[in-house]
């Protein structure tokens, strides 16, 4: 029988944004914005997203990798489940991922939403066990950054 392996990891990202708690809260609590700002915009296409925001409600994205992308053709699956909603201060879910039929990950993201004289300080924590095949810390943290990024985004419309 083959040993399993998994790594352990856990990374902070920290970004400021010029928009009171409530509209970046908003960002996560709304499925459309937070569709925008998650799902859509990466090299795939969504198949499925649909979320239900509350403490013991569940959030699912699936998505296929386009063509020219490490795994075309291949389906992405982000299950998660609210674990606590604090309005306008936090947000911590659990969320498995799947490439395929194989579970990836497992881990645990928390939001923090901090204001500041300009703004808020969003303070984000994910922490995982990354499985054989998975993309591991550092290009999860590279994806984080880019959502974050697109979050921001939607903050400006």
């Amino acid at each position: 029988m083959e040993e399993r392996s998994v790594t352990h990891n856990t990374f902070v990202i920290e970004r400021t944004y010029p928009t009171p708690p409530d509209r970046v809260f908003a960002a996560f609590a709304d499925p459309a914005k937070k569709r925008r700002w998650f799902a859509e915009g990466g090299p795939h296409d969504v198949e499925e997203f649909e979320m239900d925001f509350r403490v013991g409600g569940s959030e699912r994205a699936r998505y296929r990798f386009k063509e020219g992308t490490p795994f075309p053709g291949a389906a992405l699956t982000n299950d998660g489940s609210y674990q606590d909603i604090v309005p306008n201060r936090r947000v911590v879910i659990a969320h498995t991922m799947a490439l395929g039929d194989k579970r990836i990950s497992a881990s645990l993201v928390t939001f923090e939403f901090l204001p500041t004289e300009k703004g808020t300080a969003l303070i984000f924590t994910h922490q995982a066990a990354f499985f054989e095949g998975s993309d591991g810390p550092e290009m999860r943290a590279g994806g984080w950054r880019k959502l974050l990024d697109q979050l921001e985004k939607e903050l400006t419309r």
